[in-house]
């Protein structure tokens, strides 16, 4: 008896040890896995509504997997950086860039010259998110209701931005240059300046409804300006369509432009994550715009917008949906 006994708790000292010894590989085998799925989110700098959306956009994804993808965010600097630092990121790096950008990346132009890489021919694209759009935002009460009406009125486009290179440029194709008083106020300060009648107009870009838009709505009446189809054809920009009623006093649907903004990954992502990551993103569009109606502006027709070439696994997600993508991106 005594010896089946002696046997008895070898077995089960032995059975422990394997238990206790499959768990503690369990635990170092865990956070490998999990590192897999985990994504580095690069869009732009703290406070921007860029930022805010890659903070929305890391609680839809793991409210969609269950947590099983977890999205970490960068600040960036813009879009330049996140497409230069593209080549050299391992893992799960997705980035948000114009896709105007990647094709200069891919072909050694503009700000990429000086630092051509191989490796920009890897960047994929996955799927589109709120589009820079347009705003030529006037007091009611300063008579301009067009852009011929914007001649001899003080105009505040800002400085170094998207939207003052657009706007710059915008004047001038519509016959305003030296037409108009340009103001020498910064872009954040546009709101209060039209509140005291420093300036008669702003112009701002960003995905509708802009907050500086909203501020200035709630504060006096406001018309925006709606661009005619030659204009948008004279600009070369991608049209775009602000709904009726995106702001106060709003209500009439305004044709503007916008340049496109697209999340992009690289090669170094597998097809799987990609496809869960597109997928994803398409089932929670609905939920975000919910709580942010800056997403009702992304439709699958954007992806027309894409330049370079889409990953395959979010390529796999779009011909299950029977989404159509750009010949040259597949």
């Amino acid at each position: 008896m005594k010896s089946h006994s002696s046997t008895g708790l070898r077995q089960r000292t032995l059975h422990t040890t394997l238990i206790t010894g499959l768990a503690a590989a369990a635990m170092l085998i865990s956070p490998l896995a999990s590192a897999d799925n985990r994504v580095t989110y690069k869009s732009a700098k703290a406070g921007t509504s860029y930022y805010q959306m890659g903070v929305e956009l890391a609680q839809a994804m793991k409210d969609g997997t269950n947590g099983d993808i977890i999205v970490t965010l960068e600040e960036s600097q813009g879009s330049v950086q996140n497409v230069m630092e593209a080549p050299n990121r391992k893992g799960n790096y997705v980035f948000t860039t114009p896709p105007s950008l990647v094709s200069s990346a891919s072909e050694g132009k503009g700000p990429f010259q000086k630092n051509p890489n191989p490796k920009f021919q890897d960047i994929r694209a996955l799927f589109p998110i709120p589009a820079l759009t347009m705003h030529f935002v006037t007091r009611e009460d300063s008579g301009i209701k067009n852009f011929s009406d914007m001649q001899g009125k003080n105009i505040l486009i800002g400085k170094g931005t998207f939207s003052a290179r657009e706007g710059e440029k915008y004047l001038k194709l519509f016959g305003l240059e030296g037409k108009v008083n340009l103001s020498n106020v910064e872009l954040n300060n546009a709101v209060p300046a039209m509140k005291n009648k420093q300036i008669d107009a702003f112009v701002t870009a960003g995905s509708f409804p802009s907050p500086n838009v909203i501020e200035a709505a709630a504060s006096m009446p406001l018309n925006i300006l709606s661009m005619t189809e030659e204009q948008v054809k004279q600009t070369g920009a991608a049209k775009a369509v602000i709904p009726a009623n995106t702001y106060s006093g709003q209500t009439e649907e305004i044709t503007t432009t916008s340049l496109p903004v697209i999340a992009y990954t690289t090669t170094g992502m597998d097809d799987d994550t990609a496809y869960t990551l597109t997928k994803t993103f398409w089932e929670q569009r609905d939920k975000m715009a919910n709580s942010a109606p800056w997403w009702k502006g992304v439709t699958p027709d954007q992806l027309m917008n894409v330049q370079g070439k889409i990953h395959p696994g979010a390529l796999k997600y779009y011909a299950e949906k029977g989404i159509a993508v750009p010949d040259s991106a597949k």
